[in-house]
């Protein structure tokens, strides 16, 4: 649509900005098309946005014909939460299971060969793993990323290896091709993935995936402790069947939150 804007104004970032704030909760995926008709911005423009935020790692495809957001966006701000309404729908479930654990929990989705923290509850601790929002490791070595790993095709997981990891972190666990593809079969068999000091020595996880309305894993769910602290024993015995009962929820409220219209 026609703006009112000063002479240093650059129109070509707006329509770049507006393409990306289209994409609205129960809207995750859209075709070119629908994302003309969102804009307003005729469709051989959107084209080159959309190829363009895809070479710069902000938007992927989806399909045949439709594109969807990477947690990439997070680096412009907190726009990719908010679309996605992730830390609304997750943060009373994330809390009440910080509260029957005493440990953190924390959200987190793929960038790449990397995963990047979406949502955290946080316990403070005299050791503790420094996470923020925005933070990334590499996903093999760490749960939440055998789980989000696990739940893609081969050739998704040969292209996503491909990448280099922009977290700067060398993991302990860097294991060869074989050694992965083995673990990401346990996990697929039994739906959750435990780290034990894969990424860094006192560091031990156990994580689920989040699904949507449509059933696919759209972000994985943790519990992080200190091996010092906690015994994977305790973590597989106590933790685990609280974890798997919170994921179920937010998936639950998640798919509630898919089939509501939005209303324009």
């Amino acid at each position: 649509m026609p703006r009112e804007a000063g002479p240093d104004f650059i129109e070509a970032l707006a329509r770049g900005l507006d393409v990306v704030r289209c994409f609205r909760p129960g809207r995750p995926v859209m075709t070119l098309s629908e994302v003309a008709t969102a804009t307003g911005l005729a469709r051989p423009t959107v084209r080159r946005i959309l190829l363009t935020l895809e070479e710069l790692g902000y938007v992927r495809a989806v399909g045949e014909r439709g594109f969807a957001l990477t947690p990439r966006v997070l680096e412009l701000g907190m726009s990719y939460v908010n679309a996605l309404s992730l830390w609304d729908v997750a943060r009373p479930h994330m809390q009440s299971l910080v509260a029957k654990t005493g440990e953190s929990t924390s959200l987190s989705q793929l960038d790449g060969s990397d995963i990047v923290y979406v949502a955290r509850v946080a316990v403070p601790k005299i050791v503790t793993l420094a996470v923020t929002i925005g933070t990334r490791f590499p996903a093999p070595a760490t749960s939440m990323g055998k789980v989000l790993l696990a739940a893609l095709t081969p050739d998704e997981l040969t292209k996503l290896l491909g990448e280099p990891s922009r977290s700067g972190i060398t993991p302990r666990w860097q294991p060869p091709r074989d050694e992965l593809d083995a673990a990401l079969r346990e996990v697929r068999t039994k739906g959750w993935a435990l780290a034990d000091q894969d990424l860094a020595p006192g560091v031990r996880s156990v994580a689920t995936g989040v699904r949507n309305g449509d059933g696919r894993v759209v972000a994985a769910l943790n519990v992080t402790v200190h091996a010092a602290e906690t015994t994977v024993e305790h973590l597989l015995d106590h933790h685990l069947p609280l974890l798997l009962r919170t994921a179920a929820d937010i998936s639950h409220d998640w798919s509630l939150l898919d089939s509501v219209p939005i209303v324009t």
